[in-house]
């Protein structure tokens, strides 16, 4: 059974890649009908919700997956930027900010003299929220 449910998973990312959203989801729903609270599956499955503009769904779904794993920093991230498409900046910022402590808490485990993170400056060069920013700059 969990065989099969990967193989669903696998068939959502690839739509996922193709940008193909609605048949993406159905894809993590039928892995998901196999293995319920498989948090990476509905981390998938809330992204797609996102991207194909069911953010009500999504906002369920990123959630969920953050009580399922509440030590995942990408779970908060991913219900960070739900929250942002929302317009629901502080619950955005909050949530943004637990996942830079849990990614802080991690890098502890293999670094224990890390600092720990700077404060999140919007607008800063380099972060998101900047217009001199990488991957997921806010505009």
């Amino acid at each position: 059974m969990a065989d099969e449910a990967i193989e669903h998973y696998k068939q959502g990312l690839t739509l996922y890649g193709q940008q193909k959203f609605g048949e993406a989801g159905e894809a993590y729903g039928q892995a998901l009908a196999l293995r319920p609270d498989w948090s990476d599956c509905l981390q998938a499955l809330g992204m797609s919700q996102m991207n194909g503009g069911d953010l009500k769904a999504a906002l369920e779904t990123l959630t969920r997956v953050t009580e399922l794993a509440p030590e995942d920093p990408l779970a908060f991230t991913s219900l960070s930027m739900c929250l942002q498409r929302l317009d629901r900046i502080d619950d955005a910022e909050k949530a943004q900010a637990q996942a830079r402590l849990l990614s802080w808490k991690q890098e502890l485990k293999e670094n224990p003299t890390a600092p720990p993170p700077a404060p999140f400056t919007p607008g800063t060069p380099g972060t998101p929220g900047s217009a001199a920013g990488g991957p997921g700059v806010i505009r």
